[in-house]
């Protein structure tokens, strides 16, 4: 089987470069220091978020060898038989949040959909298929 790659959204990360590039312009032409200072922490913010999007694709990638798992720091490769692959979720303020865990011990990494692109019970499933 081929290998199967997960990655934020292309268009997601495109908006928050937008978006991005709108705070900048709103902090360097805004004229009080109270919307500079909101407009200059929200251009970091995105600047910080769109940055992450773009150097850390894909963000994980399976193969039959294993997974491997794209941070700022590098890439971390994992051998099948290391990972456990668990979904988990969670409610907080009654809002379901889910998650695609992988468990190789000692390293635990945690993937949203936004980090995936996809439902993490989808990508678990595709995982599982991988492993088989």
């Amino acid at each position: 089987m081929d290998a199967k790659r997960w990655a934020p959204p292309a268009a997601l990360v495109g908006c928050g470069w937008v978006l991005a590039a709108g705070a900048l312009t709103w902090a360097f032409l805004a004229t009080r220091p109270p919307d500079r200072l909101f407009a200059g922490v929200l251009a970091v913010a995105l600047l910080a978020a769109s940055l992450f999007g773009t150097l850390c694709r894909p963000r994980l990638q399976a193969d039959a060898t294993g997974i491997t798992v794209r941070t700022l720091t590098g890439r971390r490769h994992f051998a099948w038989d290391r990972v456990t692959i668990r979904v988990r979720e969670t409610r907080r303020l009654g809002l379901t949040g889910t998650s695609l865990e992988l468990d190789a011990d000692p390293d635990l990494t945690v993937l949203t959909r936004l980090d995936l692109g996809e439902d993490p019970y989808a990508a678990a499933d595709a995982l599982h298929a991988l492993r088989r």
